[in-house]
């Protein structure tokens, strides 16, 4: 059906279905802390798996979008890249942070670090994943992906046991930083709209849930033909243009968040959704019926590369927590942004990208 419409009708497709996924996605965002208050399920691991799935659904949409339609490269491209664009997202919540210190001077306490440490974990995965030959059985269709979502449960295990405390002085959490407790934001809103029954939260949520899958369904479609005809490779353009559509939602939300001072959940949502994007590579394998991460190419591991040094970009500026902040943001993320701009047009130089 895309194929045979104009790059105008498809530009207008794709910038409605990210709309669509921006006004999805925050109500997304909204009913899930409203139902992870109301249900009780807190800091606990149901609380972490319904907001790792419910952030990630446009990502859930396009993954299993592109396996069907056997555009791989889009989807290893979207998980991947979109870790380090979601990752530079942080960089705007910093921004938004307005007088004060850093971002990460204010959240920086040790069960971050486990988190970001989880993303950096997953991605080696990845990384090694690419290297095993393509054939079949186990090792070389299944074992990559399958090692991701074993290592990314064993780390919200320790997230989870992480957030009930840690045995260091003050619990991990470093001096002059947040005041307030992680999620007081959540609570606060879930607060206002408390009144609004369990039933209609539910309603309001699968109703958001739905309209996300379906938006990400015309994203990569529309999306991919798009590439096809302006001459990107699937990795790149599911790296930039499709993974910066989908990271709309975490960056309204995390702005929120850091304007009502709740700064270690804001870079606990990234975290959290970036450790969760490479256990999609599980349910695209078992779609596609192909190894995945053997046949993205080098453009792959490039990505993944790309995502862990972001990251520890980050992890430092949370561990030596900078004061300084030229321009309105910490040089954590100046660092960031000059390695993105220089990581992307890097990317474009790969030839074996598409």
């Amino acid at each position: 059906m895309f194929n045979h419409l104009s790059l105008t009708v498809l530009a207008v497709l794709f910038v409605a279905a990210a709309g669509v996924t921006w006004v999805a996605g925050l109500a997304l965002a909204r009913t899930t802390d409203v139902l992870s208050v109301r249900l009780n399920l807190g800091e606990a691991l149901g609380g972490l798996l319904l907001l790792a799935v419910a952030t990630n659904l446009p990502e859930i949409a396009i993954t299993v979008s592109a396996a069907l339609s056997g555009q791989m490269e889009v989807a290893v491209g979207n998980i991947l890249g979109g870790i380090a664009i979601q990752t530079v997202v942080l960089a705007a919540m910093d921004r938004a942070g307005g007088k004060g210190p850093p971002l990460t001077f204010r959240a920086a306490s040790l069960d971050l670090v486990l988190e970001g440490l989880l993303v950096v974990a997953v991605l080696a995965v990845a990384i090694m994943g690419a290297q095993l030959p393509a054939g079949g059985g186990l090792i070389g269709a299944g074992a990559a992906p399958l090692a991701i979502t074993a290592v990314w449960i064993a780390g919200v295990w320790m997230m989870v046991r992480a957030r009930r405390g840690l045995p260091w002085h003050a619990a991990g959490r470093a001096p002059e930083g947040q005041e307030q407790p992680r999620g007081h934001s959540r609570e606060a809103f879930a607060g206002r709209h408390g009144g609004v029954a369990l039933v209609g939260t539910v309603a309001v949520f699968a109703v958001a849930a739905l309209a996300t899958l379906a938006a990400g369904v015309v994203l990569e479609r529309a999306g991919s033909v798009m590439a096809d005809r302006l001459g990107l490779s699937g990795v790149v353009f599911g790296a930039t243009v499709l993974a910066a559509a989908t990271a709309l939602p975490e960056l309204s939300t995390g702005i929120a968040s850091v304007r009502m001072k709740d700064y270690r959940l804001a870079v606990s949502d990234i975290f959290g959704g970036n450790a969760f994007l490479p256990v999609l590579l599980l349910p695209a394998a078992l779609l596609s019926g192909q190894a995945v991460l053997p046949q993205a190419g080098p453009a792959t591991v490039y990505l993944a590369a790309l995502g862990a040094v972001l990251t520890c970009v980050y992890l430092a500026g949370l561990i030596f927590r900078p004061t300084r902040r030229p321009g309105g943001m910490g040089l954590d993320s100046w660092a960031v942004l000059a390695l993105y701009a220089v990581g992307v047009a890097g990317l474009t130089a790969i030839p074996a990208a598409g």
